[in-house]
């Protein structure tokens, strides 16, 4: 049975974006932030790197755009940096002992380490930043590496690793075997298999032992011949179906009455203590009429990223939701509060071809939606369209089309970071809900 969404299905009181986003003080050098999700054996998030990127083709170093991605974390709303996810940078051995670090917490944040070049004089260097590492180790920062830290030469860094990083896109299978046995017995870190995009490379990398696994395999549809839209689908399609239609109270109700799940989930939500009621309730017909019909179709969008098949992954739900309330917020900059809305449903639905395990043009034929919504997911046009691609870009690393669509849509990068982490931190709050 489907857990219930609380207060977090419908979105809080919209924040005020005018602050971080057209104030009038400094702002830093222009840099865009990517995501990928990295997953657990059970293909549910367990965190996220976060990448750095700067746009209008100005080149900064290393070490100061991590500082300004530490910068920016540590302005964010606290769930971005207290839930249960982990956060994995990149930074230089500059960054780490250039102060930065101070700027944030280090219980749920991991610094990817680069190694130093091996030649005559690495020996020397690499026990020297060692000590740095040492440091960094103690205020609780946890530390990862990539394969290269298996070298007898960085034994002394190797003691100090949480994770270790097999990039698959580099390493023959034979490579891959040899290096992740090594780690096995050298190392209690864990071992993080990158560039995941296939089922086949993913159960590759868990049979030699990774644990968590890094890329997008998981958001990709596997279609089914044959497959038909399940019981509990079928019902929040019934039911979108009849709000987007203003169908009659006793209509809506009658769904609720005829599936179990549905009705216990409106009931919970409802009943949740966001909605601040003073007495429980117990009718549907109530419930909906508390609700209206505006918040009842964004409930049930949101409703339709837990309904996915047992063998789905988790992350695609926590990805659709992630992509729903960026779109909300980018929108909210440029559109009327009806288009947010769409947004949002844009956001969530973008997987439904993975979620449901069919074509996404099948799918969305079943459903009554906006015309706008169905432009920007079935043809890549309309209003909603380039809010999209801007969402696909900041978690597919494409440099071009976030550089492209921000422009485009003429937003800064501070107004899509700051949405980007408020996105990451109200997916957290649903699913800690859920």
């Amino acid at each position: 049975m489907n857990k219930p969404l609380v207060d977090t299905a419908q979105s809080p009181p919209m924040p005020n974006t005018s602050a971080p986003t057209h104030s009038t003080t400094a702002k830093p050098a222009l840099m865009g932030i990517a995501r990928q999700p990295i997953l657990d054996a059970k293909r549910a998030i367990f965190g996220y790197e976060l990448f750095d990127r700067s746009l209008n083709g100005q080149n900064f170093s290393a070490a100061s755009d991590a500082a300004l991605l530490f910068n920016l974390l540590s302005n964010a709303d606290s769930e971005v940096l207290s839930g249960s996810n982990i956060i994995f940078i990149n930074c230089t051995h500059q960054t780490l002992a250039g102060g930065h670090l101070e700027l944030i917490e280090p219980e749920r944040v991991v610094l990817e380490v680069p190694p130093l070049p091996l030649d005559k004089s690495s020996a020397e260097d690499i026990e020297t930043y060692c000590q740095t590492l040492i440091s960094v180790h103690k205020r609780g920062f946890k530390l990862a590496f990539d394969v290269e830290v298996l070298a007898p030469e960085y034994a002394s860094w190797l003691v100090l690793a949480s994770f270790i990083k097999f990039d698959i896109s580099k390493l023959s299978a034979e490579a891959f075997a040899q290096a992740v046995g090594l780690a096995s017995r050298t190392t209690p870190a864990r071992l993080v298999a990158e560039k995941v995009e296939t089922v086949a490379q993913y159960e590759s990398a868990a049979k030699l032992g990774c644990t968590l696994f890094q890329g997008y395999w998981f958001a990709k549809p596997t279609l089914i011949h044959g497959q038909a839209i399940r019981p509990a689908q079928a019902a929040i399609i019934q039911l979108i179906n009849l709000v987007r239609k203003q169908a009659s109270t006793a209509d809506i109700e009658e769904v609720f009455k005829r599936d179990p799940t549905l009705s216990y989930n409106l009931l919970r939500f409802i009943n949740s203590a966001g909605f601040g009621l003073s007495c429980e309730i117990t009718s549907f017909r109530h419930a909906v009429m508390l609700l209206g019909l505006k918040k009842l179709f964004r409930w049930a969008a949101l409703l339709m990223t837990t309904s996915q098949a047992g063998g789905g992954s988790p992350a695609v739900g926590h990805a659709a939701i992630v992509r729903g309330r960026l779109m909300e917020l980018l929108a909210a900059e440029l559109l009327p509060q009806e288009e947010c809305d769409n947004a949002f449903v844009v956001g969530i639905f973008s997987l439904l071809d993975t979620m449901v395990g069919l074509p996404l043009v099948q799918v969305i034929d079943t459903i009554s939606l906006p015309q706008s919504v169905t432009d920007a997911l079935l043809h890549d046009s309309g209003l909603l369209a380039p809010f999209l691609r801007l969402t696909l870009a900041c978690e597919n690393v494409d440099d071009v089309a976030f550089a492209e669509t921000t422009e485009a849509l003429q937003l800064t990068d501070h107004q899509v970071n700051w949405a980007h982490l408020q996105a990451l931190a109200w997916a957290e709050t649903v699913f800690s809900a859920k």
